[in-house]
This record gives C-alpha cells, structure tokens and sequence, in this order.
C-alpha cells in the first residue's frame, strides 16, 4: 500500500490511490482529520449513523479507544485490527453479540532479556530487536551524540563530567570511536566499515562466544549449557559470491556514507565492482580473548554507577575528543538516520537470523 515514493503523503490519500488502483470502480473519499472529540463536528451523529460497518487500521490505542466507544453508543459492528512488531491481531465487535475492543486489555507485552538478544537468540524476534537496536545506535544515536558533542564542546563536557557515570563514559567511548577509529572519508572508507562491521556481527563476536562457551560446555549442575532454548552458533564465511552478504555490505556502506555526508557512488548497485571494493579490505585474524565476561543471566541488569575510575577515563576521552575535533573540517556534522520500513535497511536484519537457523 505505501511505497518510498509516498513518503510525506498523507497515509489516507495514499491508501486512498491505491485501492482505487486495485478496483477502479471504486467510490472512495479520503479525509485527513484526526478522529477524537475535537473532530466532532466532522465526525457527527449524521456520520456515524450512515455508517454500516467500521474497520479500524488505527496506530495508538487512545483512537482506537475511542472509536470503539462511538461504535458502542452507535451500534455499528468494528473489524479492529492493528500490529506490534512482528505481530498482529483482528478482532470482529459485533452488536449485542461479542464484548466490544475497550473491555478487555491485552497482557503486558514481555521484553527479551538483553542477553537473549545479543548472545543467545532463538528465534526471528530477537533477530529483528538486535538488528534494530544496532541501528538505531550506529546511524541515529551515535551521530545525534556527536552533533550534541560538536555542538557546545564545553558545556557537553562539563556534563559528562557531572555525571561521571558508565553511561557518560559509553556515550563518550562511542563519539570518539566514530570520529576517530571509523571515521570515513570516502565511499571506500563505507565499505571497509561495513565489511569489518561484518566481520564483527556475525564471525567474531560468534567465535568469542563459542570459544568462551564451546558445544560441550556445562553449567554448574552439570546440564549441557548448549540445550533449549539455546541454541548453538556458527560462524559464517564471508562471500563476496553470497547475495546476502554483498547486500548487507551494500546496505551498511550506503547507511554509513549518508551519516557522514558522503555522496553513494552508482557503481555500489553493481555487483562486480562492489565485490572488488570489499575485496580491497584488509581483514585481521580474529584471536579469542580469556576470560570474557558474557552475560548469561536473563535477570541480570546493568547498573550506571560512577566511580574514581569512570571519572579519570571521562577526562582521557575528553582529552582525545578535544585533539579530535581540532582535525575536523569546520561546521562538520553528522546526519543521524531515523529507522525506516524499507527493505534495504531490513537487509541488517536477516543476515543474524542466518547465523542461527
């Protein structure tokens, strides 16, 4: 129904258009006044009286309350519909027959434990939560922090030095990490980020976590830690010859250069040169490290408390920062990017859920 093309569009025009593309005959009227008792007067006693059924297709839950409530009074059947996530849901309210959408309340939706999501996901939702998160936090947080950053240098530092905490020192580890580790220059810059990004999701941090956790490994009972839920990891091999893994290269290099105001070559859509690009980086040899801590504890949660130690790594990254932003060009500012529902940035997603099918 809604295509890159119709964003900006009023979402009832353009469901409007496309059904009317479907069945020409098709008398349809497209309004765009949001339905609440503001709108009363619009949406009068006439209106709802004419009406013979309602199909609600509504995005927060006090219009669907509402319309329910008006439906109720009216006596008019409703098809309540509506999604979350990967989920969805229908539920048919007819008059004097069924309990209508307001009696009942769904259940608390539960969050996966962030362990599960990170370390040992079972199934595609936790695939879809880790990508997302990712997202969100290479290409709109980090950039959003570092425009934060560039923009009042001293007053930024005077607060992460108030706090003093493990979340100013993160917030601090990820500006410098992108301005000075994964700073990109060039489109090529994009694509050695993206294939080492790669290299990270789905080869090293999976050989860490088999190497701190091997296929025979126990828990303290002497159960096999590997067992359900669980389930155990393999490695991918990269290919510049996998469709999958040159769109996730494609995908994450295209993200990256937007971030940094870098313009996308057209050659990035032909398979052939992008494979020569990536084939120009140089990948390092990943060595298992003793003694990593991975969270195995689905109760477990992570507490931001400051010590002596946060607050002298907050002045050394402060200190970094300072040196790095004297090398930036003037006024230079990232571009943070708001997660979309277009297929391209959906590529993120399901290379995870490979890792563990």
């Amino acid at each position: 129904m809604f295509r890159d093309w119709n964003i900006g569009q009023a979402k009832s025009t353009v469901a409007a258009s496309a059904a009317v593309s479907i069945n020409p005959q098709l008398k349809i009227e497209a309004l765009q006044n949001r339905v609440g008792p503001e709108t009363e007067c619009v949406f009068n006693d006439d209106f709802w009286e004419n009406l013979t059924v309602v199909i609600n297709a509504l995005d927060n839950v006090n219009a669907r309350l509402y319309v329910d409530q008006r439906c109720l009074y009216f006596q008019k059947p409703l098809l309540e519909s509506g999604t979350l996530g990967a989920k969805c849901n229908t539920q048919m309210v007819i008059p004097h027959l069924t309990e209508n959408y307001g009696a009942s309340r769904d259940p608390t939706e539960k969050q996966a434990p962030m362990c599960t999501v990170h370390s040992f996901p079972h199934n595609i939702d936790h695939c879809l939560t880790w990508a997302r998160s990712e997202f969100e936090g290479l290409l709109e947080k980090t950039p959003a922090e570092v425009n934060a950053y560039l923009s009042n240098p001293s007053e930024y530092a005077t607060a992460m030095r108030n706090a003093a905490d493990a979340q100013a020192k993160d917030s601090l580890e990820r500006i410098l990490q992108c301005l000075e580790q994964e700073k990109c220059e060039t489109f090529q810059d994009c694509v050695t980020w993206a294939r080492l990004r790669f290299e990270d999701y789905f080869v090293n941090r999976v050989k860490q976590l088999t190497f701190t956790f091997p296929e025979d490994a126990t828990t303290s009972t002497g159960a096999p830690f590997w067992s359900a839920p669980k389930r155990f990891p393999r490695p991918l091999q990269f290919s510049t010859t996998d469709p999958s893994h040159l769109q996730f290269i494609m995908a994450a290099s295209i993200l990256r250069a937007e971030t940094f105001g870098i313009p996308v070559p057209d050659w990035v859509k032909n398979t052939k040169m992008l494979a020569k690009a990536v084939e120009k980086v140089i990948v390092p040899d990943f060595q298992p490290k003793e003694g990593v801590n991975i969270e195995t504890d689905e109760k477990a949660t992570s507490l931001s408390t400051g010590s002596v130690d946060d607050a002298a790594v907050i002045n050394e990254l402060l200190f970094k920062l300072e040196r790095c932003r004297n090398n930036l060009p003037s006024g230079f500012r990232m571009k943070p990017i708001q997660f979309e529902k277009k297929p391209y940035n959906q590529l993120l997603m399901e290379v995870n859920a490979n890792v563990i099918s």
